[in-house]
């Protein structure tokens, strides 16, 4: 079944229903085996490494080194696909669909072609980023530092998002000379030390939790200033997430309809003898699907916008027009945020309104979409994105570049 027979609307392009069943048997798997995993604590690993053998990972590496070239709206089209099977695999991958977006705005020729053809022959790149703690805002405590020569990177990490499944690890430090660098390690190089200790309550299975860099010895040629980033990198990021919630609202309107379809069981005050024909529960089940399809349609709206950027940055566009495209796609997001996430939030609530007593009992799972979500909408908070998208629409003020987290220093009166 293509996706528009499905009911879940066209895809972003002509060619999406090839390209998306090459990998729609292996979300299947992912998909059946997603709630035990839920239950027992079984990280994903074997599954990321599986979409990573069947070029999932590298597909918006040119064909030219070995990936599929595919479009941003092509790309989060199968990361809702991906989510909807287990929202916890896309997550996973998150810092890395990023780094390949580096790796293909990079100016630096054989860099970019060096990584390019690492990622489609299956390399995975976790993230090194965020700290915990008392940060400054806008600062890294990590260090990169040089002695007789050799470079050495030392720092404690966490929301070390997939970096457990990874080859290698894209770290953020400050130099000795007080500047930001990013710098690239293997994942099992001496001295990391990737935790499993995420303990939050939902997005259980991402590793997303503490890694510790003790002098790391780091090859010259894998620094870099960390100003090399991608002109939509906010918005890319944001909409990861947004893909992963619609994806988590199709599996909600899907799992849903199927326990309403196999009981028995009906209430006296019902109106009718089998669940499946009561109009009262299939109003509920369509307020499901409605939040689902609207959610998507809105993500795969935002990827266009997205690509407008990408493809203003390939034309070579002056940095104005590059710099426009950027601010409305980050604006599009924003205007999207509250929406999105208040639909399936809802969704994941009202899901039990369908079903009886039984639907909360923990084998079901069916309380790891509420927890997945709510966790999901904590990332860059929604509560700013009205804001911002009031702030444009009565002053024209543009949506803001990068945003950070930090202890801001208060000056003394």
């Amino acid at each position: 079944m293509t996706q528009t027979t499905q009911g879940w609307g066209e895809g972003p392009s002509e060619r999406y229903e090839t390209l998306a069943s090459r990998f729609r048997g292996i979300f299947a798997d992912i998909r059946t085996g997603a709630i035990e995993r839920e239950l027992t604590r079984q990280l994903p690993q074997d599954q990321v490494r599986q979409l990573a053998q069947a070029g999932l990972t590298a597909i918006r590496v040119p064909v030219e080194y070995g990936g599929s070239g595919a479009s941003l709206p092509e790309l989060f089209n199968l990361l809702i696909e991906l989510a909807q099977a287990d929202s916890n695999v896309v997550q996973s991958i998150r810092a890395h669909l990023g780094f390949v977006e580096v790796a293909l705005n990079s100016g630096r020729k054989d860099w970019r072609e060096d990584w390019l053809q690492r990622i489609a022959e299956g390399a995975l790149i976790g993230p090194g980023r965020g700290e915990a703690g008392e940060v400054t805002q806008g600062k890294l405590a990590t260090r990169l530092t040089q002695r007789d020569g050799i470079w050495y990177l030392n720092g404690t990490k966490f929301y070390s998002t997939g970096v457990r499944y990874s080859d290698w690890i894209d770290v953020g430090a400050t130099g000795d000379d007080d500047q930001a660098y990013a710098v690239l390690v293997r994942r099992d190089a001496p001295g990391v030390d990737p935790l499993d200790d995420w303990n939050g309550f939902g997005q259980r299975l991402t590793s997303s939790g503490t890694t510790r860099y003790t002098e790391v010895v780091v090859q010259p040629e894998q620094i870099r200033g960390d100003d090399e980033k991608f002109p939509y990198s906010q918005a890319f990021y944001q909409l990861v997430h947004l893909a992963t919630v619609a994806g988590i609202g199709r599996a909600i309107s899907e799992e849903t309809a199927a326990a309403v379809r196999e009981r028995t069981r009906s209430f006296s005050n019902g109106n009718a003898a089998r669940v499946r024909h009561d109009p009262q529960i299939l109003e509920v089940v369509g307020r499901l699907r409605a939040a689902a399809y609207s959610a998507s349609a809105i993500v795969l709206q935002n990827a266009r916008a997205l690509e407008r950027v990408w493809q203003a940055r390939q034309r070579g566009d002056d940095a104005a027009a590059i710099g426009h495209a950027r601010e409305i796609a980050d604006l599009e997001i924003a205007q999207s945020q509250t929406l999105v996430f208040e639909l399936i939030l809802q969704a994941s609530t009202h899901l039990f309104d369908a079903l009886g007593a039984s639907s909360t009992l923990v084998p079901h799972a069916l309380d790891r979409f509420w927890r997945n979500v709510r966790t999901l909408a904590t990332h860059n908070p929604r509560i700013y994105k009205d804001r911002i998208a009031g702030d444009f629409a009565v002053n024209g003020t543009p949506a803001p570049d990068q945003w950070k987290i930090g202890v801001v220093p208060i000056p003394e009166d």
